[in-house]
């Protein structure tokens, strides 16, 4: 068997399973202690099928073809049994995750929005002219052009898979770790696109950047840890890496992506030296 994914709602999870079986795709689940759904492929070589179905669920979970085939092929009282959870969907929400995420999330929505009415923290926030200027009481200005977003565009692009990735990290590895990669995948990548590019930059990328490879690479290395995504979603994030070199893209932050998913890398690479017997 295949691990195709883990979902941190069991609904969702067999309403995805149904929908599989339906096109022909056999899949298994196992439950853990924090309700969490690995969802485990039977026949590997039906891949190929599969990993696109599950970019596509991961893209868009709540789309209504995945509830149809829970009703159509999966079982009634399992899927839709009341409870009391689905009760207060907000709350059941932040329960998947912890205070740095939302608080960054908060921060980057507050920020776009002070910024569209005028207020002048571009210039409060921005990476300095001047490299020693972030050795004053100018420091924080080092990590805070990744709260910076130009556009709603660029904004909800970097925020959907924020909280989609912050998610995994804060549930499983804790709130200090994923708060260290925001620090360290900010700051750092951060001062590399300043000596390409100077000061005029902004945006969360380079942070999504470092949880993609984090996830990846610690799915890879510790398949049962509870946070993975599909090979397939890392050879697209690669692709779209060297798409914004090339330069088709437009205007991108290349090295603070680049640096960013290198520093995701060395920290699942740390995290599994630290936990190896």
């Amino acid at each position: 068997m295949k691990l195709l994914l883990v979902v941190p709602d069991p609904r969702l999870a067999q309403s995805f399973v149904d929908y599989l079986a339906a096109m022909g795709l056999q899949c298994e689940q196992t439950l853990d202690d924090a309700h969490r759904v690995s969802i485990w492929l039977v026949d590997e070589d039906l891949w190929p099928k599969a990993e696109p179905e599950v970019l596509r669920f991961i893209a868009e979970p709540l789309h209504p073809r995945y509830q149809e085939a829970a009703w159509l092929h999966g079982d009634t009282q399992v899927q839709f049994a009341p409870s009391k959870r689905s009760n207060n969907s907000l709350a059941q929400l932040l329960s998947r995750t912890g205070p740095v995420n939302v608080s960054v999330l908060i921060a980057c929505v507050l920020i776009y929005i002070l910024a569209t009415l005028g207020a002048p923290v571009l210039a409060a926030l921005s990476f300095p002219p001047q490299l020693s200027q972030l050795l004053g009481i100018n420091f924080w200005r080092v990590f805070t052009p990744a709260l910076l977003h130009f556009s709603l565009m660029h904004l909800v692009f970097n925020l959907f898979w924020w909280w989609y990735l912050a998610c995994m990290v804060e549930r499983e590895r804790g709130s200090g770790r994923l708060l260290l990669i925001v620090l360290v995948a900010a700051a750092l990548p951060n001062v590399m696109q300043f000596f390409a590019s100077g000061p005029y930059f902004g945006g969360l990328s380079g942070v999504v950047y470092a949880l993609f490879a984090y996830v990846w690479l610690s799915g890879r290395l510790n398949p049962t840890g509870g946070i993975s995504l599909p090979d397939g979603m890392a050879v697209l994030m690669l692709v779209w890496l060297v798409l914004g070199f090339t330069g088709v893209l437009g205007p991108v932050a290349n090295l603070a992506h680049l640096g960013g998913g290198l520093i995701g890398l060395v920290q699942a690479m740390l995290d599994r030296q630290r936990v190896s017997p």
